[in-house]
């Protein structure tokens, strides 16, 4: 099965030697106070602009725009002035990257689709709760008072904390901190353990997925291009520079210039047109059967359309194709005899059930055969680990040594599952719960890295799948005896919606600081402080965001009341009779896992089989609904050039769709200013 996971040809790798090399230093004095400085200003900045004004995110994807806009300024602006001193004061290409890998942190962490979503989750329920729908019978009884500041040490509500987060403090009062400290001190820390169990975690990986399997890790393309440090510019010297290349700059005009034309339009409609870059089919497909499809909808956007030309063929047309394979199955679904209303929904996500326990499966199966694939390499840390084998050569290149992360790695999971279960959650099911943390994240990092997808979601609550896969639906397994209220709140902070997590960051992190010879343990303490300034800030941010203005004022109004009330969504449902047998689940469960067997088993012994499991994992989540039309016209783009041109042409016209994303990001940043000056809110570039 090694074949069918390594089989993503990219005709831009960078080679990756298998020999320790010494490493060059990236990490200057200068270095940690840019990125230290620049942690603080995300953390700040980034829930200001996602939440209270919810314009186009910085952060909230793997390719940051915030992250490629301090590179680009540093490139453009800061270096060309330092050098107008002395060319030895310019940053090294080391030095910008260095600077890069950290916003790809200081951007991720403080913004929509992070951690902090925990700061409404522990708030919302309270809030909403009232007689009539006795959400408080839930919450006041099981939840404890050291989990939120909603509650008094003697369990009461605190309506004052609650009130003045929501509407607003009067005026002259001040930020009750007093009974924020202890709740968010104890969130705070297990989000820092669950970070580092992710840091140890993708040391364990980066071997295997980067220079065993050669992953193409086709989000870093941009950044290295960027510096000059790509694989083309290596293999050769008369390769034309990133910033001298017209066809670049061609791309760039395109995406820079559309979307200059739609920002001056929602400014003077009169006088300039709009040039739309979307299209709702929901009108169209009101009759059955297609009304069973839940709506499609085309939407362009050229960043997408520039990294999917990056992507293999494989990955790029099974992320579109994916999309559709469910959309026919809910035609079919119809043509069997189910109707509209009779057609089973989900109670844990917007697919149909039947789809959705499909892509449960798939993301289990997914997972086991990524571990099998790697079982020699793992075997071996895990050796490493006990002190039955000494350290070969190449673990000198990791941020740490594999005994170091495989017990740390143990060490969090452990810390996490305390907490969990301090918090009143039965030991299994908190068991239960981390692993399921764990599946999601290493299959959506792998997504990311093999198959470039901008962000990435699940849009599941995993316990409530696994318990409606049990008999009677799981209700004496997910009891409130057992904890499943804080397993609730615990899960909606963490793992439902994981647009904005860590992992595949370190991944990244980890690939660049290898292949630049970029020193491995100074990196590791710097993005440790990085990350440490930005949770710390961003935290605090949101909570003055409430009391300054009023949460229910915000304009991103799906954090303090849409997303932060998963939990009690939840609990309805799980306490709810379930509307599918224990058999059909589990009979579609295992057919997403068969499916997915089957995929990769073709890829390993068919080499013309053309599809790869990452459609089939994205097929029921908002990326794959938001993208699938700018990933079709960047396979269809690549699929014309390689047919028509060959690989000689297709490299050529690389820059062409780097230039598409390049100019997306520079128009992000243009409009985040003009409209931070003029106060409008709701201006996106990029799926929010």
């Amino acid at each position: 099965m090694t074949n069918s996971l390594s089989a993503t040809p990219d005709l831009e790798k960078s080679p990756s030697s298998t020999k320790s090399a010494t490493a060059v230093r990236g990490v200057t004095l200068r270095v940690v106070v840019l990125s230290l400085f620049l942690a603080a200003v995300f953390g700040y900045l980034l829930p200001v602009i996602d939440f209270k004004l919810y314009n186009t995110f910085l952060g909230a994807t793997h390719l940051p725009p915030g992250a490629i806009g301090v590179l680009l300024l540093l490139l453009a602006v800061v270096n060309p002035l330092l050098r107008l001193v002395s060319k030895k004061w310019a940053f090294t290409k080391e030095e910008s990257l260095t600077v890069y890998i950290s916003c790809l942190f200081s951007s991720l962490v403080p913004g929509h689709g992070s951690e902090n979503l925990i700061v409404p989750a522990i708030m919302t329920p309270f809030y909403y709760a009232t007689r009539a729908n006795k959400w408080m019978d839930w919450l006041q009884p099981y939840i404890k008072p050291w989990l939120t500041p909603a509650l008094n040490k003697d369990s009461t509500v605190n309506n004052d904390v609650l009130q003045n987060w929501y509407q607003g403090l009067p005026q002259g009062a001040s930020i009750p901190w007093g009974a924020w400290l202890v709740p968010l001190a104890v969130w705070m820390s297990m989000v820092l353990v669950s970070y580092y169990m992710m840091a140890c975690l993708s040391i364990i990986l980066r071997r295997q997925w980067a220079q065993n399997e050669a992953l193409a890790f086709p989000l870093l393309r941009l950044p290295l291009e960027m510096v000059d440090a790509s694989a083309t510019a290596k293999r050769d010297e008369n390769a034309v520079s990133f910033w001298r290349n017209g066809l670049m700059w061609a791309g760039f005009s395109v995406s820079f210039g559309i979307q200059l034309i739609r920002g001056l339009h929602l400014y003077y409609s009169d006088l300039v047109p709009d040039f739309p870059l979307s299209l709702n089919f929901g009108p169209y497909l009101s009759d059955p059967p297609w009304n069973q499809m839940d709506g499609v909808t085309l939407e362009i956007y050229p960043i997408a359309i520039g990294i999917t030309y990056l992507l293999s063929s494989e990955v790029a047309l099974s992320l579109w194709t994916g999309y559709w394979f469910i959309k026919l199955q809910y035609i079919i679904g119809y043509y069997c005899g189910y109707r509209t209303s009779a057609l089973p929904g989900s109670d844990f996500s917007y697919g149909k059930t039947f789809a959705f326990f499909q892509v449960q499966g798939a993301y289990w199966m997914y997972l086991l055969l990524l571990m099998w694939t790697a079982r020699e390499h793992l075997k071996h840390v895990f050796m490493r680990g006990i002190g039955r084998v000494k350290a070969g050569e190449e673990e000198g290149d990791e941020m740490m040594s594999y005994p170091r992360a495989f017990w740390g790695f143990v060490a969090c999971f452990a810390i996490l599952t305390t907490f969990a279960v301090m918090a009143g959650v039965r030991l299994d099911i908190a068991l239960t719960l981390w692993v399921c943390y764990l599946v999601f994240a290493i299959v959506l990092t792998r997504v990311a890295v093999e198959g470039g997808l901008l962000f990435l979601l699940h849009d599941s609550q995993p316990l409530g799948a696994i318990a409606r896969m049990l008999p009677g639906g799981g209700a004496s397994w997910l009891s409130l005896q057992n904890g499943v209220v804080p397993a609730a709140l615990i899960q909606g902070g963490f793992i439902v919606h994981m647009r904005g997590f860590i992992l595949p960051s370190f991944l990244h992190s980890f690939k660049l600081a290898h292949d630049q010879k970029i020193s491995a343990r100074p990196l590791g303490w710097l993005l440790a402080g990085v990350i440490m300034i930005t949770v710390l800030v961003s935290w605090i941010t949101c909570v003055h965001l409430g009391y300054d203005n009023g949460a229910l004022s915000l304009t991103n109004s799906g954090w303090v009341s849409g997303l932060s009330t998963r939990s009690i969504s939840f609990l309805r449902a799980i306490t709810a009779e379930p509307k599918t047998s224990t058999a059909f689940n589990v009979f579609w469960f295992g057919f997403g896992g068969l499916i997915t067997f089957l995929t990769m088993f073709a890829r390993a012994r068919l080499s013309w089989f053309p599809f790869h499991p990452a459609g089939y994992l994205m097929s029921l989540t908002w990326p794959g609904e938001a993208l699938w039309s700018s990933i079709c016209i960047g396979w269809i783009a690549k699929s014309l050039i390689m047919r028509f041109g060959g690989p000689d042409t297709y490299r050529k016209a690389t820059p062409i769709f780097l230039g598409l994303a390049l100019g997306d990001v520079m128009s992000i940043f243009l409009w985040l200013i003009v409209d931070g000056k003029d106060g409008r809110t709701l201006h996106l570039l990029m799926p929010n």
